[in-house]
């Protein structure tokens, strides 16, 4: 019985990593297109599925020590190492949550660090582009009059900004 309710799990912590791999894809949309108007709340669900599989892994944790103990193992073990003592069918069901559980992490990761490089671009063109549009203040010369930037010396701006 502690197999199946093993399994039952890792289905969850697998829809949850592809939940996450659909929130990261959302978020890298609105990257793309320039319009922030919805990246904290991308974020924000993003962060909030990253609390889901948190609290799945501890689950899993525990989980997996009352299976490792059901069969004659020390606590701990690895999911490899589960399915290579468990009987059929579930050694076959742990090998096959083990691969997608190693594919969703490679998506992850390269989606989520691509995410990174499209948040760190956007950055350095906002930065890039308010320096652009700022104009000095001015300073007060003796006798508190003012010196003003020098007439002509407007900006043109890209209203994409």
């Amino acid at each position: 019985m502690a197999l199946a309710d093993f399994c039952r799990i890792l289905w969850r912590e697998r829809e949850l990593l592809e939940l996450l791999l659909f929130k990261l894809e959302e978020e890298q949309l609105v990257l793309a297109s320039g319009r922030s108007r919805w990246l904290a709340h991308a974020t924000r669900e993003v962060e909030a599925v990253l609390d889901q599989i948190r609290e799945s892994e501890k689950v899993r944790a525990l989980e997996t020590d009352v299976v490792a103990m059901d069969l004659g193992l020390p606590a701990g073990p690895s999911l490899a190492h589960l399915a290579r003592v468990a009987p059929e069918p579930y050694s076959a069901m742990l090998l096959g949550h083990r691969e997608a559980f190693l594919a969703l992490t490679a998506e992850i990761t390269e989606l989520a660090q691509a995410n990174r490089r499209l948040l760190h671009e956007g950055m350095v063109s906002l930065s890039e582009a308010l320096a652009a549009v700022e104009e000095p203040a001015g300073t007060y010369g003796p006798g508190a009059a003012r010196n003003l930037p020098r007439q002509g010396a407007g900006r043109l701006v890209d209203e994409a900004l």
